[in-house]
């Protein structure tokens, strides 16, 4: 009997979640990994499809229904090696990356009505086994090259690409502002989502392979993005997106509204064992505290939940439009509700109390209806008058979403080109800026904050750099 089409008799199922009082007192993952067993049972049914379309709205576009059959045929390590083959983290992206609105909510038999295949619990159980297996193999060099590349942001893009770059030959230096290297996956996604061990020993097999990491380095700083140049036959700027989008109303200034990428690395940090002197004195620690968070993002849901694990006395997520058209992953929002978190749909801030002190003390809210779609697709939402409510809050987190920073005056490179929306000015075909040699990849040039795109782009920035570099060189033989 085929090993695969198994979906009409058995029916979907994930791994089982610890219950919400269990998981709301650690920062462990939620949901335990599937047994052997059930890994090949949920693998066995996918419909394997002439039109992969979960392939297909996959960002690296990953063999998923290839390794899914040798899951479910039991040939698990040749099932790690092709997600391996499109992806330098399947393991992280297994964990992070939004299935239900990319590879499994676009999965033919969730159309049939028979519950998509678990496709990214499977891809975390696959390599997860690879590396207690041992089959997770060490990153070996290329033959030298004799050139070498600059890496701004030791993010998912940035790993990307070096990784990718280390194996042509090349040599790779690694430059970031924070202490500890993996960008978001360290420091902005809390450990329920994403165990930090998980991130750590791909970042060691990345050093143990020879790239060098410079951590603490602030470009513009420690070293102009001019004197990078000069160090490096090329630069990748992979830095992201990181200026909190602000909020524009009375007492917006008040103490206790902070942003939430400031919220979330001191609770990472903490995670480590760090000192934050944010955490001991309070502002930055929801223990005790009413909560409400402002947004509807996967940040804001990172947010929330972070705070019923602090130990807030109550936690409240408002959004302005309703659950329908929030961007956020809907598995996020079922359990934060799970965890105790009470969403406000329709409700935008109006105001921020403060008390005597100058600390805020609630959130005046106006309820809000939707309108006609915006440009974006969605409802619009408006005010709805005489809708007016306080909701008590001693810490407002504020989750609204990333801008760029100013690169160029950041890297006192005022010649770095940048377009409209703030973002580096790219070649689409090139991924070269203005600067020649200079390339960027990652969420500097799509402006989106998930993972799964930022690994694309850095596989393709390495292709492109790779192309060029050889180019260069081939031109410096000629001219000699």
């Amino acid at each position: 009997m085929t090993a695969t089409l198994k979906f009409v008799g058995v029916a979907q199922d994930y791994p089982s979640k610890r219950a919400a009082d269990d998981r709301n007192r650690d920062f462990r993952e939620i949901a335990d990994r599937f047994a052997p067993a059930k890994a090949d049972e949920q693998s066995g049914r996918c419909s394997q499809c002439g039109v992969p379309y979960c392939s297909v709205h996959c960002p690296l576009h990953n063999h998923i229904p290839d390794w899914l059959r040798l899951t479910a045929e039991g040939r698990l390590r040749e099932a790690y090696e092709l997600s391996n083959a499109t992806s330098t983290m399947p393991e992280i992206c297994g964990r992070i990356c939004p299935q239900d609105r990319l590879c499994e909510g676009n999965c033919v038999i969730e159309f049939s009505g028979h519950g998509s295949v678990t496709i990214g619990s499977v891809e975390k159980y696959i390599t997860d086994t690879a590396w207690e297996e041992g089959w997770v193999e060490p990153l070996v060099p290329g033959r030298a090259r004799g050139q070498s590349v600059g890496v701004i942001g030791a993010g998912p893009a940035g790993l990307t690409t070096a990784e990718y770059l280390r194996v042509a030959g090349y040599e790779v230096h690694v430059y970031d502002r924070h202490d500890r290297a993996g960008g978001l996956l360290t420091y902005g996604i809390p450990g329920f989502k994403l165990e930090k061990h998980v991130v750590t020993r791909r970042v060691e097999r990345l050093k143990a392979g020879g790239i060098v990491f410079h951590e603490g380095f602030e470009v513009g700083r420690d070293a102009t993005l001019d004197e990078l140049r000069s160090r490096h036959d090329a630069i990748l700027i992979a830095t992201g997106v990181y200026k909190p989008r602000a909020i524009k109303a009375p007492g917006v200034g008040s103490t206790g509204v902070v942003d939430a990428l400031d919220y979330l690395i001191t609770s990472n940090r903490k995670s480590f064992g760090d000192q934050v002197a944010a955490w001991d004195d309070g502002s930055l620690n929801a223990a005790g505290k009413d909560v409400v968070v402002i947004g509807g993002g996967d940040t804001a849901m990172d947010c929330v939940r972070t705070a019923v694990r602090q130990g807030a006395k109550s936690v409240k997520c408002l959004y302005r439009r309703d659950r329908a058209n929030m961007p956020g992953s809907q598995r996020e929002v079922a359990n934060a509700e799970e965890e105790g978190v009470e969403f406000v749909w329709l409700a935008a801030p109006e105001a921020f109390d403060a008390a005597a002190e100058g600390h805020v003390a609630g959130v005046r809210v106006t309820k809000m209806r939707l309108g006609a779609p915006d440009a974006s697709g969605r409802r619009a939402p408006e005010p709805d008058p005489g809708s007016e409510e306080t909701l008590n809050a001693d810490l407002v987190i504020k989750a609204l979403g990333f801008d760029p920073e100013d690169l160029p005056g950041m890297f006192g490179a005022p010649e770095l080109g940048v377009n409209r929306w703030g973002t580096l000015r790219v070649d689409s075909k090139s991924m070269m800026t203005s600067l020649d040699g200079v390339f960027a990849a990652g969420d500097i040039v799509r402006g989106a904050s998930l993972v799964v795109w930022a690994i694309r782009d850095g596989r393709d920035a390495s292709d492109r750099m790779h192309a060029w570099l050889r180019a260069k060189a081939k031109a410096a033989k000629v001219a000699a």
